[in-house]
C-alpha cells in the first residue's frame, strides 16, 4: 500500500496503472485519515464518503476491463466549499447558506467528473472567501498542519491544510486577492492563481466577479500544471472565460517544460515588494531562493512597479463594491435560511433584516456596508471610479515591466503564518497580509506561490512568480525546474 504522504497526482496515476494499489484502497485510506486527523486540523466542512468510494470503485472496474484511464481517474481531490457539486452542500462557510444543496455542477467540476476524479469533500474557508486566515468561517476553525496554534491562511485555508496534512492528493481553491497563494505559502504547498478568464467561474459562489479566479493547490508544481490543464478553457456559462491562445503549443509547454527555454527567462525583482518592514526570515529566504535560481542560469533584473503602493487601497474599494452587488441575492428566502429570533417577521423588509442580520458574519457585513457606501450616490465617482482608474495604472505598470522581463519574483506574504487570534481584532492589519498578492488580481495576471525548498526548519515560507497574461508555462516551468533541483525527492517514486 502506497503511503499517503507526498502522494502526488503523477505518482497516484502511475501506481494505479501498474496496479500497485486500487483507487478504492487509496480513497478509503484518505477517508480514514480524515476521520483520524481532521478533528484536530478542521480542513473539511463536509465529507463525500459514499460518492468518493462509488467513483473510486467505478474507476477500478474500468481498469479491470482493460479500459484506458486518464491522468485524473480516481485521484482524491478536496473542493473549496464555494464551488458547487450537484447534490452536495455548498455553504461558502456562511450561516445564510447553511442548508443550501447545489442543484448543478460548477464548470470545472463537470470537467473533473469527465476526468473521473474522486471528490473527498468540501473544505473550510473564510465566509464567502472574505479573509486571510480562515478564522471568518461560520462553522469551525482550521489550523495550520505545521503548527496548530497558527492559521492556515485564507480564504482557501481548508484546501491548503488538507493538501499539507496529506488529507487529499490535491485541492481546488479560489483567489480574489491572494486566497490561494497566501494559504499555500503558510502551509508549505503550491498554489496557482491562473490568468483571469483562463478557468471558468460558472458555479463559483461569487465574491468579486472581476477578481475571482479558481485554481489548484497541490504538493508539487508539476501537479499544479496537470490540474490547471484539466480545468482550464472556455465555458459557455461564463462569458469572461476564454480558450487560451495557441492552445496546442501552450499545453506542450505547460506539461513538458523546455529546460533551455526556462534558462533563457529573465526574472524581474521589483524594489517595491521588498520594503524595510518585510519580515527578516522571509527576506533571507527569498534572497536564498534568488541565488539558487541564479545558479541555475536564470537571469535577474531590477524593475519598478511604482503604483503597487496603491494596490491595497484600490482593492478594498473595488472588492467590497462587487461584494455588495453579488451578496444582494442572499436574502435568506431563496436558499432556505430561517430566522432564529423569537419575534416573527411581519413584512418583507423585516424578513431581510432578520435573515441577513443573523446569516452574515461580521466580516461579510463590514464589506457589504463598505461596498454599498462606495457605490452610493455622491461617492461613486470619488471612490469606485477613482479606484478603477488606479487599477488601470497598476495594470500599466505590469505591462511595461513585462516588456523587459518574462516574469516577476516577489514574496507571497510579509511573514510566515501568524497565530490564531493575533489579527482578528484589527481588520487593517489582517488586510495587509495580502499586500503582495492583490496586485496580480487587479492586473488579471497568473501568479504562483511555491514553497522555499532550501528552508529546512521552522514555518513554511513561499515565494511568488507573476507571469505575463496566458503565460502560466513560464512561471510553472521555472517553478518545476527549481523544485527538481532543490527537492528532487518530490519527483522520486
Amino acid at each position: 500500500m502506497t503511503p499517503l504522504k507526498n502522494l502526488t497526482i503523477k505518482k497516484f496515476n502511475e501506481g494505479l496503472v501498474k496496479k500497485d494499489f486500487s483507487a478504492a484502497e487509496i480513497a478509503d485510506a484518505f477517508l480514514r485519515e480524515i476521520s483520524r486527523k481532521d478533528g484536530e486540523i478542521g480542513a473539511y466542512l463536509s465529507i463525500n464518503e459514499e460518492g468518493a468510494l462509488r467513483e473510486a470503485e467505478a474507476v477500478d472496474a474500468s481498469l479491470a476491463k482493460g479500459e484506458k484511464i486518464g491522468p485524473f481517474a480516481g485521484v482524491p481531490i478536496a473542493i473549496k466549499d464555494n464551488i458547487l457539486i450537484k447534490g452536495l452542500r455548498a455553504t461558502a462557510a456562511s450561516k445564510i447558506l447553511e442548508n443550501y444543496t447545489a442543484s448543478y455542477d460548477a464548470g470545472i467540476i463537470k470537467k473533473l467528473k469527465n476526468e473521473r476524479a474522486v471528490f473527498l469533500g468540501k473544505t473550510n474557508m473564510d465566509e464567502f472567501a472574505m479573509g486571510s486566515s480562515t478564522e471568518n468561517s461560520a462553522f469551525k476553525m482550521t489550523k495550520n498542519p505545521h503548527d496548530n496554534e497558527r492559521v492556515p491562511g485564507g480564504s482557501s485555508g481548508g484546501s491548503a491544510a488538507a493538501v499539507a496534512a496529506d488529507l487529499a492528493v490535491a485541492a481546488l481553491g479560489s483567489d480574489t486577492g491572494g486566497s490561494i497563494r497566501e494559504p499555500a505559502a503558510f502551509c508549505g504547498v503550491v498554489g496557482l492563481k491562473p490568468t483571469y478568464g483562463a478557468v471558468s467561474r460558472s458555479g463559483l459562489i461569487a465574491m468579486a466577479s472581476s477578481l475571482d479566479q479558481i485554481g489548484p493547490i497541490t504538493k508539487t508544481v508539476q501537479d499544479s500544471a496537470l490540474l490547471f490543464n484539466a480545468i482550464r478553457g472556455q465555458d459557455a456559462l461564463d462569458a469572461t472565460s476564454t480558450e487560451i491562445p495557441g492552445s496546442e503549443n501552450y499545453i506542450r509547454e505547460l506539461l513538458d517544460p523546455d529546460l533551455k527555454k526556462i534558462k533563457d527567462l529573465v526574472i524581474g525583482i521589483p524594489g517595491e515588494y521588498f520594503p524595510e518592514e518585510l519580515d527578516e526570515t522571509t527576506k533571507k529566504s527569498i534572497d536564498v531562493t534568488i541565488k539558487t535560481v541564479q545558479s541555475l542560469g536564470v537571469k535577474f533584473k531590477k524593475i519598478s512597479l511604482p503604483n503597487t503602493r496603491y494596490a491595497l487601497s484600490c482593492y478594498y474599494i473595488i472588492m467590497p463594491a462587487e461584494v455588495s452587488s453579488n451578496l444582494a441575492r442572499f436574502d435568506g428566502i431563496r436558499y432556505g435560511r430561517k430566522t432564529e429570533g423569537v419575534q416573527p417577521a411581519t413584512n418583507l423588509k423585516d424578513i431581510y433584516f432578520k435573515t441577513r442580520g443573523e446569516g452574515f458574519g461580521n466580516e461579510a457585513k463590514r464589506r457589504i456596508i463598505l461596498g454599498t457606501f462606495v457605490l452610493s450616490s455622491g461617492y461613486y465617482d470619488s471612490y469606485y471610479k477613482k479606484a478603477q482608474q488606479v487599477r488601470r495604472l497598476i495594470k500599466n505598470d505590469f505591462e511595461n515591466a513585462l516588456k523587459e522581463v518574462d516574469a516577476i519574483m516577489t514574496p507571497v506574504t510579509p511573514g510566515p503564518a501568524f497565530k490564531i487570534g493575533e489579527k482578528t481584532e484589527d481588520p487593517l492589519t489582517m488586510y495587509l497580509s495580502d499586500i503582495f498578492t492583490i496586485p496580480a488580481n487587479l492586473a488579471g495576471l497568473p501568479a504562483v506561490s511555491i514553497p522555499v525548498r532550501e528552508k529546512k526548519e521552522g514555518l513554511p515560507i513561499g515565494f511568488q512568480l507573476i507571469g505575463k497574461a496566458w503565460r502560466e508555462p513560464d512561471i510553472l516551468g521555472l517553478g518545476f525546474y527549481y523544485e527538481k533541483t532543490t527537492a528532487p525527492e518530490l519527483y522520486e517514486n
